[in-house]
């Protein structure tokens, strides 16, 4: 379904790769997860995957295939097209991706305005069902509402709910659960389960919080300095780590007993 091969990343301020030979696939209905600490390149592979590399910023090389088509190094006209149709974007920070003037339920709409010609009326029945199907209460009520109205955890179901509208072959998640607290963020992990069991959704789920990556995802590729350095099944990479890098990871991940103050009585 989406395939990643040899890509090469490196932006004109920086003397080093962003993203140094990555390569990884990822098959219809999976869920991937893409890990490593800030500056590994997560986000930059997922901004070429999305048509959101700043090209003039940057130098870029390798191959990103969507089935047939090629997004690396595709015309801006394509990638727009494709863009919102084929593949969704939900980010860490979803209040600064929407417009504080337009109400909710329009801009959940946006995607099948910019790639239909659905009218009006059938716009607005697909927004309330999305609406309903991130599983966000009245989804009237919210359509009507602006952001501000609504909490964290409400906006960003409300970004996953645009994201998913037009049913794109590949939803991209980047920290979606970063600003959120434990409990929204378990709700919204669930409901990534349950979309992806329902309609089959392929997702591409980037993080540093592993323990969030080992509840949702199926296979792991995991990032230091721009470079893959391991990939495998979740069990796999959690359980008989290969690299020292991964394993550091794992290492670092907090256990209730870490958690506990050492008892000086």
């Amino acid at each position: 379904m989406l395939e990643i091969k040899d890509l090469h990343v490196r932006f004109h301020t920086r003397d080093r790769d962003a993203v140094s030979g990555v390569s990884f696939s990822i098959a219809d209905g999976e869920i991937l997860g893409l890990v490593g600490e800030s500056g590994s390149g997560k986000s930059v592979t997922a901004m070429s995957v999305a048509g959101l590399l700043p090209r003039r910023q940057c130098e870029y090389s390798g191959e990103i295939r969507l089935d047939s088509a090629e997004l690396l190094h595709a015309a801006r006209s394509e990638l727009r097209r494709i863009q919102g149709r084929d593949i969704g974007v939900v980010f860490q920070q979803p209040m600064s991706c929407m417009d504080p003037l337009m109400r909710v339920g329009l801009q959940v709409e946006e995607p099948l305005l910019l790639h239909t010609r659905i009218p009006k009326e059938e716009r607005r029945k697909l927004a309330l069902e999305a609406l309903a199907a991130v599983e966000l209460p009245s989804p009237e009520a919210v359509y009507q509402k602006y952001p501000h109205e609504l909490s964290g955890g409400m906006i960003q179901r409300v970004m996953i709910a645009a994201a998913m509208i037009s049913h794109p072959k590949l939803l991209i998640l980047d920290e979606p659960t970063t600003a959120l607290d434990v409990t929204i963020q378990a709700q919204i992990l669930e409901l990534l389960k349950k979309l992806n069991r329902e309609h089959g959704m392929s997702m591409l789920f980037i993080s540093h919080n592993l323990n969030v990556v080992r509840k949702l995802c199926t296979r792991v590729v995991v990032m230091q300095k721009g470079r893959l350095v391991e990939q495998g099944s979740t069990d796999q990479v959690f359980y008989s780590p290969q690299h020292p890098y991964t394993r550091q990871l794992i290492a670092a991940i907090p256990t209730r007993k870490r958690k506990e103050a050492p008892n000086d009585e």
